[in-house]
């Protein structure tokens, strides 16, 4: 039960990760980002192309990634999402044309395979990432043997979330963020840059999603597809924890991923994932604004 129970908090570390720049963009900016399941994508393949064309570790990959995906972001937040404030459909619409963009454009290898030019580690293939040694067996823990990869997902997790709590609630960007989340008018009114401070938030949680497709490729095939469903998974989070509340999105990643980890357990993945959708369905209708929101969805 104590590995069930651990498996499923290493679940709830990458679900975190990504929902956790979802519920600061869509809290900050009501922006429905589709395309943010593929900034975990493209962290993943960063890993391989890393590793591939870099030859570096793959500790190395995870800032690489993380810087690659938060500018990949502010570029989509400055040429499209910025352009479509205040239009919720047509942002969720643009968005998920970007990611359609972005898997084919990895899948084609930016189109250079119309012209016979094939990238190594890229195109409609499989990639697999090798876990370093240091990463591989089990670590002894209060009498358990756990995974030491796990372990490691769940410490890189806990840093990455006190890293954003200190920049929340702790800096002066963060309350400006929160200012925004709150009521943008009046943040606006009151002197704060709402663009430059919503660029910046959406770009950080780009970057964070670019992590948690690092720690995804060391267990998970790497693939162009492999981000379609995270995005649904972040904003369950999201939606659940509630609206820009950075706690609910804690509580609400961690009582997902054992629900699904322990159903999966004693039925199979697909109740497990059917029993996750009845529990959000049951918290939209009881608490309609999340488990921890102080604004409306």
């Amino acid at each position: 039960m104590v590995e069930v129970l651990f498996i499923g908090l290493s679940l709830s570390s990458i679900l975190l990760l990504i929902a956790l720049g979802l519920a600061i963009t869509y809290g900050a900016m009501g922006v429905i980002n589709m395309a943010h399941g593929d900034m975990v994508m493209i962290g993943a393949y960063v890993t391989v192309m890393s590793k591939i064309w870099l030859d570096l570790s793959f500790f190395a990959a995870i800032p690489i990634a993380f810087i690659v995906t938060a500018l990949i972001g502010l570029v989509i937040e400055r040429l499209v999402v910025r352009r479509l404030y205040n239009r919720l459909l047509d942002t969720l619409l643009a968005t998920w044309g970007i990611s359609i963009l972005l898997q084919q454009s990895i899948r084609l290898e930016f189109g250079l395979s119309f012209f016979g030019i094939n990238i190594e580690g890229l195109g409609p293939g499989l990639q697999n990432v090798s876990v370093p040694s240091v990463l591989q067996g089990t670590v002894h823990v209060a009498g358990t043997d756990l995974n030491a990869y796990r372990v490691f997902i769940i410490a890189v997790t806990a840093v990455l979330t006190l890293v954003t709590w200190a920049i929340l609630y702790r800096t002066s960007f963060g309350v400006q963020v929160r200012a925004i989340i709150r009521n943008p008018q009046m943040a606006a009114a009151c002197g704060i840059d709402v663009k430059r401070v919503n660029a910046l938030t959406f770009a950080f949680g780009s970057g964070l999603a670019g992590v948690a497709g690092v720690m995804m490729s060391g267990f998970k095939t790497v693939f162009p597809d492999m981000g379609s469903t995270l995005v649904v998974d972040g904003f369950l989070v999201v939606v659940t924890g509630g609206v820009g509340s950075i706690y609910g999105t804690i509580l609400a990643s961690g009582l997902l991923g054992e629900i699904n980890a322990l159903v999966a357990l004693f039925s199979n993945d697909i109740i497990a994932r059917a029993v996750v959708f009845a529990v959000v369905i049951a918290v939209i209708v009881l608490r309609p604004k999340g488990l921890f929101s102080f604004k409306g969805r």
